[in-house]
């Protein structure tokens, strides 16, 4: 690998090791939303919100789109939505039982010790 493509993975994951921003990445993995509804959803100011947004759009993680005078987010591709999805379930593992994203699969089954 090339090490420009690996500082370029490195910025990706720096930007995934804030709390508020992967609360906007798992906001934005079901929809598009304003920075207003961004904000009312994570509990943060929108100037809060806007100044993350802006870090996840420099790190193509986000992109923008404009109506009226609305701008409206949402992942960049789906290589970054199956990212936060990996995240969110990997850390569901470490959790007692069954994580939540296998609720619906009969055949998983908990850990023994871990229920």
């Amino acid at each position: 690998m090339p090490e420009e493509q690996a500082v370029l993975i490195v910025e990706v994951f720096r930007m995934l090791a804030d709390p508020t921003r992967i609360q906007i990445l798992w906001a934005l993995v079901s929809s598009e939303r304003s920075v207003n509804d961004l904000a009312d959803h994570v509990g943060k100011p929108a100037p809060s919100i806007s100044q993350h947004l802006a870090k996840l759009r420099m790190a193509r993680l986000v992109r923008t789109r404009r109506e009226g005078t609305s701008v409206f987010y949402r992942l960049e591709n789906d290589h970054v939505r199956q990212l936060v999805l990996d995240a969110v379930f990997n850390a569901e593992h470490a959790g007692p039982g069954v994580p939540g994203h296998h609720q619906q699969d009969r055949a998983v089954k908990p850990l023994p010790g871990s229920a």
